[in-house]
Protein backbone atom coordinates (compact mmCIF):
# COMPACT_ATOMS: atom_id res chain seq x y z
CA UNK A 1 0.00 0.00 0.00
CA UNK A 2 1.30 3.43 -0.93
CA UNK A 3 1.69 5.78 2.04
CA UNK A 4 2.37 9.49 2.40
CA UNK A 5 3.69 11.86 5.02
CA UNK A 6 2.36 15.29 5.96
CA UNK A 7 5.30 17.21 4.50
CA UNK A 8 4.73 15.65 1.06
CA UNK A 9 0.91 15.59 1.00
CA UNK A 10 -1.02 17.81 -1.40
CA UNK A 11 -4.59 18.90 -1.81
CA UNK A 12 -6.45 18.48 -5.12
CA UNK A 13 -5.15 20.70 -7.88
CA UNK A 14 -6.97 24.05 -7.98
CA UNK A 15 -8.95 23.32 -4.79
CA UNK A 16 -8.05 25.16 -1.58
CA UNK A 17 -9.11 23.37 1.58
CA UNK A 18 -9.94 24.85 4.97
CA UNK A 19 -10.41 22.41 7.85
CA UNK A 20 -11.84 23.93 11.05
CA UNK A 21 -11.32 22.29 14.44
CA UNK A 22 -13.81 21.53 17.21
CA UNK A 23 -16.16 24.50 17.78
CA UNK A 24 -18.16 23.46 20.88
CA UNK A 25 -20.68 26.27 20.95
CA UNK A 26 -18.26 29.11 20.19
CA UNK A 27 -20.29 30.94 17.55
CA UNK A 28 -18.17 34.05 18.05
CA UNK A 29 -14.99 32.22 17.08
CA UNK A 30 -16.70 30.43 14.18
CA UNK A 31 -17.85 33.76 12.73
CA UNK A 32 -14.39 35.22 13.22
CA UNK A 33 -12.84 32.25 11.43
CA UNK A 34 -15.23 32.66 8.51
CA UNK A 35 -14.19 36.29 8.32
CA UNK A 36 -10.55 35.25 8.09
CA UNK A 37 -11.35 32.67 5.43
CA UNK A 38 -13.33 35.22 3.41
CA UNK A 39 -10.37 37.60 3.58
CA UNK A 40 -8.00 34.86 2.44
CA UNK A 41 -10.25 33.91 -0.47
CA UNK A 42 -10.49 37.54 -1.54
CA UNK A 43 -6.73 38.08 -1.31
CA UNK A 44 -5.71 34.81 -3.01
CA UNK A 45 -8.53 33.67 -5.25
CA UNK A 46 -8.42 29.90 -5.88
CA UNK A 47 -10.20 28.14 -8.72
CA UNK A 48 -12.40 26.48 -6.08
CA UNK A 49 -12.44 25.73 -2.36
CA UNK A 50 -13.97 23.54 0.35
CA UNK A 51 -14.50 24.25 4.05
CA UNK A 52 -14.48 21.09 6.17
CA UNK A 53 -15.83 21.28 9.73
CA UNK A 54 -14.24 18.52 11.77
CA UNK A 55 -17.16 17.92 14.19
CA UNK A 56 -18.22 18.69 17.79
CA UNK A 57 -20.38 21.73 17.19
CA UNK A 58 -22.33 21.52 20.45
CA UNK A 59 -21.86 21.33 24.24
CA UNK A 60 -19.68 23.19 26.72
CA UNK A 61 -19.55 26.56 24.94
CA UNK A 62 -22.26 29.22 25.28
CA UNK A 63 -24.06 29.14 21.91
CA UNK A 64 -24.56 25.68 20.44
CA UNK A 65 -27.89 26.81 18.99
CA UNK A 66 -26.19 29.69 17.19
CA UNK A 67 -23.50 27.37 15.82
CA UNK A 68 -26.13 24.97 14.46
CA UNK A 69 -28.10 27.88 12.99
CA UNK A 70 -24.95 29.06 11.22
CA UNK A 71 -23.74 25.68 9.99
CA UNK A 72 -27.08 24.24 8.93
CA UNK A 73 -27.77 27.35 6.85
CA UNK A 74 -24.23 27.52 5.42
CA UNK A 75 -24.18 23.86 4.37
CA UNK A 76 -27.64 24.10 2.82
CA UNK A 77 -26.76 27.23 0.85
CA UNK A 78 -23.34 26.13 -0.37
CA UNK A 79 -22.26 22.52 -0.92
CA UNK A 80 -18.63 23.61 -0.65
CA UNK A 81 -19.22 23.55 3.12
CA UNK A 82 -18.75 19.99 4.41
CA UNK A 83 -19.76 19.17 8.00
CA UNK A 84 -18.51 15.98 9.65
CA UNK A 85 -19.94 14.32 12.73
CA UNK A 86 -18.23 14.46 16.12
CA UNK A 87 -18.94 12.30 19.13
CA UNK A 88 -20.72 15.18 20.90
CA UNK A 89 -22.99 15.64 17.90
CA UNK A 90 -23.85 11.95 17.88
CA UNK A 91 -24.50 11.96 21.63
CA UNK A 92 -26.76 15.02 21.30
CA UNK A 93 -28.92 12.98 18.91
CA UNK A 94 -28.76 10.03 21.31
CA UNK A 95 -30.07 12.17 24.16
CA UNK A 96 -32.89 13.51 22.01
CA UNK A 97 -33.87 9.91 21.24
CA UNK A 98 -33.45 8.34 24.66
CA UNK A 99 -33.20 11.09 27.33
CA UNK A 100 -30.27 9.15 28.78
CA UNK A 101 -29.26 10.95 31.94
CA UNK A 102 -25.80 9.47 32.41
CA UNK A 103 -24.44 9.71 28.86
CA UNK A 104 -21.93 12.11 27.35
CA UNK A 105 -24.55 14.80 26.68
CA UNK A 106 -25.73 14.87 30.30
CA UNK A 107 -22.23 14.67 31.79
CA UNK A 108 -20.10 16.74 29.39
CA UNK A 109 -21.68 20.07 28.59
CA UNK A 110 -25.15 19.19 27.34
CA UNK A 111 -26.62 21.52 29.95
CA UNK A 112 -24.97 24.44 28.12
CA UNK A 113 -26.40 23.21 24.81
CA UNK A 114 -29.93 23.03 26.27
CA UNK A 115 -29.51 26.47 27.85
CA UNK A 116 -28.65 27.96 24.46
CA UNK A 117 -32.20 26.96 23.41
CA UNK A 118 -33.66 28.51 26.57
CA UNK A 119 -34.15 25.13 28.27
CA UNK A 120 -32.90 23.99 31.68
CA UNK A 121 -32.59 20.23 32.18
CA UNK A 122 -32.43 18.43 35.51
CA UNK A 123 -30.50 15.19 34.99
CA UNK A 124 -31.03 13.96 38.56
CA UNK A 125 -33.71 11.44 37.57
CA UNK A 126 -35.01 9.72 34.48
CA UNK A 127 -38.35 11.50 34.78
CA UNK A 128 -36.75 14.94 34.98
CA UNK A 129 -34.37 14.16 32.13
CA UNK A 130 -37.24 13.03 29.90
CA UNK A 131 -39.22 16.17 30.70
CA UNK A 132 -36.19 18.32 29.86
CA UNK A 133 -35.59 16.40 26.65
CA UNK A 134 -39.20 17.00 25.61
CA UNK A 135 -38.87 20.74 26.24
CA UNK A 136 -35.63 20.78 24.27
CA UNK A 137 -37.23 19.03 21.30
CA UNK A 138 -40.00 21.63 21.26
CA UNK A 139 -37.45 24.44 21.35
CA UNK A 140 -35.22 23.06 18.59
CA UNK A 141 -35.79 23.92 14.93
CA UNK A 142 -36.34 20.82 12.83
CA UNK A 143 -33.51 22.01 10.60
CA UNK A 144 -31.04 21.38 13.43
CA UNK A 145 -32.11 17.77 13.85
CA UNK A 146 -31.99 17.21 10.08
CA UNK A 147 -28.52 18.76 9.94
CA UNK A 148 -27.14 16.64 12.78
CA UNK A 149 -28.71 13.48 11.38
CA UNK A 150 -27.15 14.03 7.96
CA UNK A 151 -23.56 14.59 9.10
CA UNK A 152 -20.92 12.55 7.32
CA UNK A 153 -18.27 10.53 9.18
CA UNK A 154 -15.36 11.33 6.88
CA UNK A 155 -14.29 12.85 3.59
CA UNK A 156 -11.19 12.34 1.44
CA UNK A 157 -9.72 15.23 -0.54
CA UNK A 158 -6.39 14.84 -2.28
CA UNK A 159 -3.82 13.26 0.01
CA UNK A 160 -5.90 14.00 3.13
CA UNK A 161 -8.55 12.04 5.03
CA UNK A 162 -10.73 14.17 7.29
CA UNK A 163 -12.61 12.76 10.27
CA UNK A 164 -13.40 13.82 13.83
CA UNK A 165 -11.30 11.55 16.03
CA UNK A 166 -8.99 9.42 13.89
CA UNK A 167 -8.74 5.96 12.38
CA UNK A 168 -7.91 2.39 13.38
CA UNK A 169 -4.35 1.63 12.19
CA UNK A 170 -4.14 -1.41 9.94
CA UNK A 171 -7.69 -1.00 8.63
CA UNK A 172 -8.18 0.43 5.11
CA UNK A 173 -9.71 3.89 5.13
CA UNK A 174 -12.78 2.71 3.25
CA UNK A 175 -13.37 -0.03 5.86
CA UNK A 176 -13.09 2.04 9.04
CA UNK A 177 -15.57 1.47 11.86
CA UNK A 178 -17.91 4.51 12.05
CA UNK A 179 -17.54 4.43 15.84
CA UNK A 180 -13.74 4.74 15.63
CA UNK A 181 -13.98 7.72 13.29
CA UNK A 182 -15.62 9.82 16.00
CA UNK A 183 -14.31 8.25 19.23
CA UNK A 184 -10.86 6.69 18.82
CA UNK A 185 -7.82 7.83 20.77
CA UNK A 186 -5.91 4.79 22.06
CA UNK A 187 -4.01 3.06 19.31
CA UNK A 188 -4.28 6.01 16.95
CA UNK A 189 -2.63 8.97 18.64
CA UNK A 190 0.53 7.01 19.47
CA UNK A 191 0.77 5.20 16.12
CA UNK A 192 3.91 6.25 14.25
CA UNK A 193 3.36 4.47 10.93
CA UNK A 194 2.27 6.27 7.81
CA UNK A 195 -1.18 5.83 6.25
CA UNK A 196 -2.47 5.91 2.70
CA UNK A 197 -3.65 9.48 3.45
CA UNK A 198 -2.70 12.06 6.06
CA UNK A 199 -5.37 12.13 8.76
CA UNK A 200 -6.80 15.54 9.67
CA UNK A 201 -8.72 15.31 12.94
CA UNK A 202 -9.78 16.93 16.19
CA UNK A 203 -11.43 15.31 19.25
CA UNK A 204 -8.33 15.43 21.46
CA UNK A 205 -7.63 19.00 22.65
CA UNK A 206 -4.03 20.16 22.26
CA UNK A 207 -2.28 23.36 23.30
CA UNK A 208 -1.23 23.98 19.72
CA UNK A 209 -1.88 22.05 16.48
CA UNK A 210 -0.16 18.68 16.73
CA UNK A 211 1.56 18.06 13.40
CA UNK A 212 2.88 14.51 12.99
CA UNK A 213 4.16 12.79 9.82
CA UNK A 214 0.91 10.79 9.57
CA UNK A 215 -1.72 13.14 11.05
CA UNK A 216 -2.54 16.61 12.32
CA UNK A 217 -4.77 17.41 15.31
CA UNK A 218 -6.43 20.83 14.98
CA UNK A 219 -8.59 20.79 18.12
CA UNK A 220 -7.18 23.64 20.20
CA UNK A 221 -9.98 23.50 22.78
CA UNK A 222 -11.97 26.52 21.64
CA UNK A 223 -14.58 26.31 24.41
CA UNK A 224 -11.87 26.48 27.10
CA UNK A 225 -8.91 28.27 25.52
CA UNK A 226 -10.77 30.77 23.36
CA UNK A 227 -8.71 29.67 20.34
CA UNK A 228 -10.14 28.11 17.19
CA UNK A 229 -7.76 26.71 14.58
CA UNK A 230 -8.07 25.92 10.88
CA UNK A 231 -5.67 24.07 8.60
CA UNK A 232 -5.34 25.59 5.12
CA UNK A 233 -4.21 23.28 2.31
CA UNK A 234 -3.40 24.83 -1.06
CA UNK A 235 -1.63 22.32 -3.31
CA UNK A 236 1.45 21.31 -1.33
CA UNK A 237 1.33 24.38 0.90
CA UNK A 238 -0.02 23.85 4.42
CA UNK A 239 -0.63 26.79 6.74
CA UNK A 240 -2.68 27.51 9.86
CA UNK A 241 -5.21 30.17 10.76
CA UNK A 242 -6.07 30.90 14.39
CA UNK A 243 -8.72 33.18 15.83
CA UNK A 244 -8.93 33.89 19.53
CA UNK A 245 -10.70 35.86 22.23
CA UNK A 246 -7.86 38.34 22.53
CA UNK A 247 -8.14 39.45 18.89
CA UNK A 248 -11.05 41.72 19.73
Amino acid sequence: MKTIRFSEACGPEGLRLYAIGDIHGRLDLLKAMHGRIADDLAARRPADFRIVYIGDYTDRGPDSKGVLDFLSASCKQDSRNIALMGNHDEEFLEFLATAKRDGLFACNGGDATARSYGVEIDFSSGRHARAGRDRLLKAMPETHIVFLSSLRRSVTLGDFFFCHAGIRPGVPLDAQDPHDLIWIRQGFLDHAGLYEKVIVHGHTPVARPDIQPNRIDIDTGAFKTGRLTALVIDGGEKTLIEVSDNQW
